[in-house]
């Protein structure tokens, strides 16, 4: 018999959880979504693009007198301490979203196991008719759709 996982979540615990979710959608507010297009259009900062934008940053930093004002030098140098707080944070988001979806899914698989041997004893040994239309309910789950034919030609 698979069990997974068992999970018993108090009214407590729930309470805490969606407290805790009406915090992140207060505080991530200011965030943005952005749109498939709109991700795909952007420049991305990989590891050595990240190396070049610090060092570049820095050195800017260090030589205001060659920096125009329009460049925007300081809100980037904004961006670069919101991401550097925001990445742990991000890691330890995606990392509970990981265990909570591997969690849903294992849940899902003890249910079905059960539900499978479940319906195996009801075909076997539940013949009465009493227990006819719930076999044939269940069955429907287990019907293959059937291809309609193509209406034939005339030439």
């Amino acid at each position: 018999m698979q069990n997974l996982v068992s999970l018993n979540l108090s009214a407590q615990d729930l309470a805490d959880v969606d407290a805790a979710l009406a915090t992140l959608r207060r505080v991530f507010a200011p965030m943005i979504a952005l749109q498939p297009d709109q991700r795909r259009e952007l420049y991305k900062m990989g590891d050595k693009s990240e190396a070049f934008c610090r060092q570049t940053l820095s050195v800017l930093a260090a030589n205001p007198q060659i920096v125009p004002p329009n460049l925007g030098l300081a809100e980037a140098q904004a961006d670069l301490v919101a991401l550097d707080a925001l990445r742990p944070r991000l890691l330890q988001l995606q990392q509970l979203v990981e265990r909570a979806a591997d969690t849903e899914t294992a849940l899902g698989s003890d249910i079905i196991v059960v539900a499978l041997e479940g319906y195996g004893l009801l075909r076997v040994s539940g013949k009465s008719e009493a227990l006819k239309g719930a076999r044939q309910a269940l069955s429907a789950r287990f019907a293959k759709s059937r291809r309609t034919p193509e209406p034939a030609t005339v030439d």
